[in-house]
């Protein structure tokens, strides 16, 4: 009842209860039901008692929606019938009121209605339940990541955060986060130029850009932007992302990519490989000295396998950190702006990979003494035409480039010495913490600059460069001579460690021999 809101004016009946004039409006979405309970409430005739509609003749009629609106001179009446009479009248009532039913609803199109809003609600319950679903689920994965950064932030035995930095499904990640816009351009001096070319060059008096620069300059210097047709905006670009992606460790950082990568031009200016090796073995040397310690997470290889890292898992125990570094180094060298072999042909690309990879894996150390002797073998009678010789050679230099910082000057070298023993003592102390083995040379409980650089030096180094200098005999003067120096500092220092030892020793001892 009330009224309608339909668009069409709705129907109005009047009925005449107790000689009593009433006016009815019916809306559109009226049930018989209504009806029912507007009658009885419009008369004081009980609810159990039937009621019937009738004409002014007194004659039982049925309510059709459709037909015109009847007028107050014209009423239908409402007949109560006896509790009695019930039974006798009962199925005309029905059939009246069924009629009723049956043509309001098609009149007012009620039941469709009601399925229509059924139907809405029905579907708006459920995407309201989804939704519901959708952000409980949302913020319990929010309370899950949260829980596991604050695990690993403060687990401190946890060993998956010396894993990889970076994630190789997102190669974006390896992008530069500056372009080259903001990568100064520096002019180097003419003395700046000669002493790039020497092992003597100071490392540490330069800048991150200014590291770049020098490093851009000898790509050009070596004639390899030339011969690769590296787009030299594609150098700054691939140079920036190489710099982002070394870590802030004390030792294997991008300063010390750049001593690598500096010796390496020296080294060629040195021996005048230019006039012995292709310009593409050029570019294989610069690019894997470049590349070699890519996001070396400061834990090195020993420390992966004990430790069972991502990285150990990954490389089956196969020198972990050097696979890592020729992928993270690819997965730069895959990206479009940081391509620069972009303009080499295919197959010539893949020689190159490859053989920067065979490079980049040769500077693990557990190697060592298994590619020194391959060099041996082949150093008295060298071919360079031979392709195997020259492989060869090419994996001595960059093991010399990569632990030459002896054979700088010692206000140059002994840093390097500080930074190395405080990137060991890190690892040491966590592989105790872990109870890891620990190595001797790493334990600062154990080791002093002096021991850690007179075995290293004599064992390791020179054997190593004198090896070379067989070839290349200019190298003794140069790099052999100042190893041999560094050797004797170094023994001096011990000397006097040892001498202030025994010293302490014997002031802390009584007369008896024994210690007080």
């Amino acid at each position: 009842m009330g009224s309608s809101s339909s668009s069409y004016a709705p129907k109005t009946i009047y009925l005449d209860v107790d000689g009593k004039v009433q006016k009815v409006i019916f809306s559109r979405h009226c049930s018989p039901c209504d009806i029912r309970e507007l009658l009885c409430s419009s008369s004081n005739i009980p609810r159990n008692t039937a009621i019937m509609l009738v004409d002014p003749e007194g004659t039982l009629v049925s309510i059709d929606p459709t037909m015109p609106t009847n007028s107050p001179s014209n009423l239908y009446k409402v007949m109560p019938l006896c509790t009695g009479q019930l039974g006798e009248k009962e199925d005309m009532f029905q059939n009246a009121l069924s009629q009723v039913a049956d043509q309001f609803s098609r009149a007012f199109r009620i039941n469709e209605l009601k399925t229509e809003v059924t139907n809405r609600l029905a579907m708006l319950e459920k995407r309201v339940e989804l939704e519901g679903l959708k952000v409980v689920e949302i913020e319990n994965c929010k309370k899950d990541l949260k829980k596991l950064r604050d695990e690993m932030a403060t687990r401190t035995g946890g060993r998956v955060s010396c894993t990889c930095k970076y994630n190789f499904d997102d190669g974006k990640k390896l992008c530069p986060r500056r372009d080259v816009p903001s990568y100064p351009k520096y002019t180097l001096s003419q003395e700046t130029i000669e002493a790039l070319k020497k092992p003597t060059f100071d490392v540490w008096h330069w800048e991150h850009n200014e590291m770049l620069s020098c490093l851009e300059y000898m790509y050009h210097d070596l004639g390899l932007v030339k011969e690769f047709n590296m787009n030299p905006i594609t150098l700054k670009r691939w140079l920036l992302g190489i710099q982002e992606n070394y870590r802030n460790n004390p030792f294997h950082n991008f300063r010390h990519c750049f001593c690598v990568s500096q010796m390496m031009y020296g080294m060629i200016h040195l021996c005048s490989l230019q006039e012995k090796l292709t310009l593409t073995d050029m570019g294989i040397l610069m690019t894997a000295a470049v590349c070699h310690d890519l996001d070396h997470p400061g834990y090195n290889n020993t420390y992966q396998i004990n430790a069972r890292t991502e990285l150990a898992v990954r490389y089956n125990d196969i020198s972990p950190l050097e696979n890592h570094h020729c992928a993270v180094a690819f997965q730069i060298i895959s990206l479009p702006e940081c391509n620069i072999f972009a303009n080499v042909e295919l197959e010539v690309f893949k020689q190159i990979r490859q053989a920067i990879i065979t490079l980049i894996l040769a500077t693990d150390m557990a190697r060592h003494g298994e590619i020194l002797d391959s060099f041996k073998q082949k150093v008295d009678n060298f071919d360079f035409t031979n392709e195997e010789h020259v492989r060869c050679l090419k994996m001595v230099l960059i093991k010399c480039c990569d632990i030459s910082n002896e054979v700088r000057p010692t206000e140059v070298a002994e840093p390097w010495v500080d930074c190395l023993l405080e990137e060991y003592f890190l690892q040491s102390d966590r592989e105790k913490a872990e109870g890891l083995p620990v190595a001797p040379f790493m334990d600062r409980d154990k080791v002093t600059k002096p021991t850690a650089q007179i075995g290293f030096i004599k064992f390791v180094l020179i054997p190593m460069f004198e090896t070379v200098m067989k070839l290349f005999p200019q190298v003794e003067e140069v790099m052999v001579q100042p190893l041999r120096d560094s050797r004797d500092h170094y023994e001096e220092l011990k000397q006097i460690d040892d001498a202030m030892t025994e010293k302490k020793k014997s002031e802390n001892m009584p007369l008896g021999g024994k210690k007080k």
